[in-house]
């Protein structure tokens, strides 16, 4: 070919090339953005957690050559749906004492947007809390205790500690002294209610009502009430339940106190029995792992199970032994 025919081809071919390099270009930049949008959608002001379209999890610890990985505590975090199980008295109080948990000895483990997701529904939990005015002492133990560790765990920014930066983890932590002060501003308002009332039942059913309370600390609050029920609080057979209830018998004879009438001072023992052993734990619903397929999920919850009956393969969790099945 003459030179100048070669010229041409070679300026066909650049020019062919920085097309490309240019679609490249544009490629990549589309790829960016797609990823920016993402990243913000899931950035800390986001208030929206990450739903997943199932609501159960398969819980394995190794790889096998049918899965890959292992589950990890944080995702399963993300995937059981705690946001909507807050909503369930049922399972408030799993959820709570699973957020207590998690905030004494766990956060750490969790990653960023399980983090995000915890912080999320936290905030939905007392929300719920200031609108309905109950378990309002149990929301204050759990914000208290998840500030006392993040208090510890802020000093030790840069130690791969916690995600994210110095300054999210200080708006996080105000948040938490934020929802404190709205707790403490609480003014329980008396019902405009004039039927029947627990005092004007009688005095054997008031005292069966109170047998039913699990937490002795319930017991001195409603005694502080009115009179009547002050005295009914006192009961010694009252509290001596509650101790059998919460405490074995080698335990309870390990903390034996005495009254000045030489009687068994059952209610000093059951709170110091608390300092001491922990309560027994018990909820209106739970998780539930399936023995057979190792799937983790709410009571109720269809999942993908091959039993023949998939009812007898299922086991109840306390929320420690869920913490215990992502300890590797």
């Amino acid at each position: 070919r003459d030179p100048k025919s070669l010229l041409c081809v070679i300026h066909s071919f650049c020019k062919k090339d920085d097309h490309n390099k240019e679609n490249l270009f544009n490629s990549l930049n589309y790829d960016v953005a797609a990823k920016k949008r993402k990243k913000d959608l899931l950035n800390n002001k986001a208030k929206i957690q990450y739903f997943h379209q199932e609501k159960w999890i398969y819980v394995h610890k190794g790889s096998t050559k049918e899965r890959h990985g292992y589950c990890t505590l944080g995702e399963a975090f993300n995937r059981l749906d705690f946001s909507s199980a807050i909503l369930d008295s049922r399972r408030f109080n799993y959820v709570v004492r699973l957020l207590e948990l998690i905030a004494k000895s766990q956060l750490t483990s969790l990653s960023g947007i399980a983090q995000k997701n915890y912080m999320n529904i936290l905030e939905k939990v007392v929300q719920k809390v200031l609108e309905d005015q109950q378990n309002i002492r149990l929301i204050r133990e759990l914000l208290q205790t998840l500030y006392t560790s993040l208090c510890t765990l802020v000093q030790r920014v840069g130690k791969s500690v916690l995600v994210g930066n110095i300054n999210m983890w200080v708006h996080r932590m105000e948040s938490i002294l934020h929802w404190q002060q709205q707790l403490n501003n609480i003014q329980i308002t008396r019902p405009a209610f004039k039927g029947t009332t627990l005092t004007d039942l009688p005095l054997c059913l008031q005292l069966n009502i109170m047998q039913r309370l699990s937490d002795g600390r319930d017991l001195v609050s409603l005694g502080q009430v009115a009179p009547d029920l002050q005295a009914l609080s006192e009961d010694r057979l009252l509290w001596k339940k509650l101790c059998q209830y919460h405490f074995t018998d080698r335990q309870i004879r390990k903390r034996l106190i005495l009254s000045d009438k030489g009687q068994l001072d059952w209610k000093k023992m059951y709170f110091k029995l608390i300092r001491c052993y922990p309560r027994k734990e018990q909820y209106g619903d739970t998780l539930q792992l399936c023995r057979h397929c190792h799937i983790l999920s709410w009571k109720g919850t269809d999942h993908p199970c091959t039993a023949n009956n998939p009812e007898t393969c299922s086991t109840s969790l306390s929320p420690q032994d869920f913490i215990n099945l992502f300890r590797f």
